[in-house]
């Protein structure tokens, strides 16, 4: 067999696939949408202002679900995403529903949290559009916890008792998703508690993951010891004969690692520069495809992606394999999820849902990255009116 991939016919450059599901309304008000995130200062002053105006209890609801969040989120509840997945499915891309509110951090708000995901995933059942349920372990029990539990502190008998409901919870979900068909991914979150996730995502795998590939754990490639915790997770899993689930990312927490590992006096965790952490996302893409782990490949990044395809062909995974799902974040680069969609690659978009208040903080992360990541709002501002002129012209 030749070392060199064969490139199968994909192009991310054909806008028509990419904007096939907007209308020339919706394209003029992504257009508004990326010009505004492509100035910072504007971006910035426009979420500080919308968040004040929800704090004053100022009626701009509407103006954010005509604009950021009409654009970045499914819905308001399952029912109204349910409704933006269905239109996505029309062109072949699946949705992942995905709570994106943040729980007041107590007892009774883990257990509504817990149980509003399950119902995404009685719901997401009943259609074959929606695969995967997904949880954040943070949204389900106390960090502070799992900060102890890492830092080899003892619990007291409330943290115990506290830690155990945690840890039925997660079972809940991960359980939930065997018996319905489908699959689970488990986030990723700061370093200082991942290998508590860590841990409740690999006993899920354990438990669950025997006939098919059902827990899915995820990977920040930021961080310079991720490659190897995949690695290491596989090995496990092929010692202990489960099936083994890898969702590699690039990362969402580097500002807050740095500042933490600076104040704390620790090894930073971090990557020295983007360079080390698309290398290393890249080789654990390429682990994966070459050693049987079930892969799900979230990445705006086209290069990341296009090979994923050509390894893809050069292994001989068929494009509808279950081993390899791409993934990206509804509301940002339909260029890729369209494209590889109409190529017949398995493509689900992460689906943000809850109430337009209590949406705010992952709002204000969507644009910071938006602007933060270099050339994405840029990129996705170039494309939208690219293909304005591409209907205007007719062509």
């Amino acid at each position: 067999m030749s070392d060199m991939p064969v490139k199968p016919k994909i192009s991310f450059e054909n806008l028509e696939v990419a904007f096939a599901s907007k209308t020339d309304a919706e394209l003029r008000k992504m257009y508004l949408i990326f010009a505004t995130l492509n100035n910072n200062l504007i971006s910035d002053l426009g979420i500080g202002l919308a968040n004040l105006a929800f704090k004053l209890k100022l009626p701009v609801k509407g103006i954010m679900k005509k604009t950021m969040f009409g654009h970045f989120c499914g819905g308001e509840t399952i029912a109204e995403s349910i409704e933006a997945c269905r239109k996505l499915a029309k062109y072949g891309v699946h949705s992942i529903l995905d709570l994106s509110v943040e729980g007041k951090g107590d007892e009774e708000s883990f257990d509504r949290t817990c149980e509003e995901i399950y119902q995404t995933m009685v719901e997401s059942a009943k259609t074959d559009y929606m695969p995967f349920g997904v949880f954040k372990t943070t949204g389900l029990g106390d960090y502070h916890i799992m900060e102890k539990i890492q830092a080899g502190e003892k619990l007291s008998a409330a943290e115990e008792l506290a830690f155990s409901k945690l840890k039925g919870r997660v079972d809940r979900l991960c359980k939930a998703a065997h018996d319905l068909g489908l699959k689970i991914l488990v986030d990723a979150e700061e370093s200082w508690f991942q290998n508590v996730i860590d841990d409740l995502a690999y006993e899920a795998m354990e438990k669950y993951n025997r006939e098919r590939c059902v827990v899915y754990n995820t990977y920040q490639m930021y961080r310079h010891d991720s490659l190897e915790r995949l690695k290491k997770a596989h090995q496990v899993a092929l010692e202990s004969g489960y099936l083994f689930g890898a969702k590699p990312v690039r990362g969402a927490y580097m500002e807050k690692e740095r500042e933490r590992a600076q104040e704390m006096g620790y090894v930073d965790p971090i990557q020295p520069n983007k360079a080390a952490t698309d290398r290393d996302y890249d080789a654990a893409i390429k682990y994966s495809v070459e050693s049987g782990v079930y892969l799900v490949c979230a990445t705006h990044n086209e290069k990341s992606s296009l090979q994923l395809t050509e390894l893809m062909n050069l292994h001989g995974i068929e494009p509808k394999s279950d081993r390899v799902y791409f993934s990206q974040l509804y509301g940002m680069s339909d260029v890729i999820s369209f494209n590889l969609a109409k190529a017949g690659y398995h493509v689900v978009k992460y689906v943000p849902y809850g109430p337009v208040e209590k949406v705010m903080p992952y709002l204000t992360r969507r644009a910071a990255e938006n602007t933060s990541i270099a050339g994405q709002s840029s990129r996705e501002f170039e494309l939208v009116k690219r293909e304005m002129k591409r209907r205007r012209s007719g062509k």
